[in-house]
């Protein structure tokens, strides 16, 4: 029995295949996977309406894109949550940290976004993404295959993110005749 603020835990006997790992999900780990899908959800959600206001049509085309990876996401978590499809359904990608998000303050969504403001707001919102999935993560020992999962979404978020910054960079400092 789960103790009252303990971290969430897996079961993992040698025994058990991959395939069944949904089984030895707890409920605890359950919710969270739950949350996790409200929060793609939410996100796809949010990029589609971010695409539909921002009149550029390279941003809303990016943003749409990104959209879509969020539904990636969801689609992941699902059959994460029912099947047991483990971590090395995803690929680890070395990201170039920026840190853009993490110095300008993030800008309100508007009618009159303009390119540069839309991939800053997108770049927040992938950084409290990366955030909440190394956070969850942390609850579990190194090795342990939700641990794993959850890093590896982290990093899809965090790759997310430099996306948007280079494109911030690109948009906010275009490159010049003179260098």
């Amino acid at each position: 029995m789960e103790q009252p603020g303990a971290p969430f835990r897996v079961c993992n006997p040698s025994n058990r295949s991959e395939r069944d790992l949904t089984a030895m999900l707890n409920p605890g780990l359950h919710k969270i996977i739950e949350t996790a899908i409200g929060r793609e959800i939410e996100a796809y959600t949010f990029y589609k309406e971010l695409a539909r206001q921002v009149t550029d049509s390279a941003a809303s085309e990016t943003l749409r894109w990104i959209a879509a990876e969020e539904q990636k996401h969801r689609i992941f978590l699902e059959k994460f949550q029912a099947e047991g499809k483990g971590p090395q359904d995803m690929r680890v990608a070395d990201v170039v940290f920026y840190k853009i998000a993490e110095h300008l303050d993030e800008p309100e969504a508007s009618e009159t976004l303009d390119r540069g403001q839309a991939f800053l707001i997108a770049s927040h919102r992938e950084l409290r993404s990366f955030k909440f999935y190394s956070e969850l993560a942390d609850l579990y020992p190194e090795g342990d295959t939700i641990r794993a999962t959850l890093l590896r979404i982290a990093n899809e978020e965090l790759k997310h993110k430099e996306k948007m910054e280079y494109l911030y960079a690109n948009t906010a400092f275009p490159q010049t005749d003179g260098g």
